[in-house]
């Protein structure tokens, strides 16, 4: 086989691959995020309230919050936002909503309570907690989440069949400006400042900068 050949075999391979990830990968994350917080938000409001014991660990401005008013929030966020990922509607409102209550979740339950270098907060990087913290499942929520928030529901989801009922664009077109760049510092530094919050601040606002940069800088790629 020929250089060229092989090349447009891979370039045919690669399109497929594609045009196929623009419908399953979204669907399956969508799926089992939707099962994970549905089941979350189902126990908390046919169970008890145990947010009160924990109030203090909650991050500001979460912590001034009553926590009768934190549990409703957190019960019916996961219930209704986990049914909006199902459906692929609203899907990026819905998958920063629950970045933020699995961030606030994981600096109040899981996020180790003191740490001395990244080699000891590494040990909180399990499911069980053995005293170093146990974030390891809603650190993989925050990922799975992430490709939701950047590239939408994919096109199976209501999200994109109102786009194109309403004559929208449905190609997903891509800006490389330093606004999406910008924009993508603000999304990471949002669930960062909930268990770092210098480092969480310092993103966001590096992201802002980049943002209003954009209108006197052209970036080269």
């Amino acid at each position: 086989m020929s250089l060229h050949a092989a090349q447009n075999l891979w370039v045919s391979l690669t399109s497929r691959l594609n045009s196929v990830g623009q419908w399953v990968p979204p669907f399956l994350i969508r799926l089992i995020l939707f099962w994970e917080f549905y089941e979350a938000g189902t126990q908390k409001i046919n169970g008890e309230n145990w947010f009160a014991g924990i109030q203090s660990n909650f991050p500001f401005p979460f912590n001034h919050i009553p926590a009768d008013v934190s549990w409703f929030m957190a019960a019916w966020g996961e219930y209704l936002f986990a049914i909006l990922l199902l459906l692929g509607l609203f899907t990026r409102f819905a998958a920063v909503s629950l970045l933020v209550i699995t961030a606030v979740a994981t600096a109040a339950v899981h996020w180790p309570a003191s740490y001395d270098s990244l080699s000891q907060l590494w040990e909180g990087y399990a499911i069980s907690n053995q005293g170093a913290g146990n974030y390891k499942l809603p650190l993989l929520f925050i990922i799975l989440l992430l490709p939701l928030i950047f590239s939408g529901g994919g096109k199976f989801s209501l999200d994109h069949l109102l786009t194109r009922l309403t004559g929208g664009d449905t190609g997903h077109p891509i800006t490389a400006d330093f606004v999406s760049k910008g924009l993508g510092l603000v999304v990471l530094g949002l669930p960062l400042f909930f268990v770092s919050d210098y480092l969480g601040i310092g993103l966001m606002v590096l992201g802002v900068v980049l943002m209003i940069a954009d209108r006197f800088i052209t970036p080269t790629d």
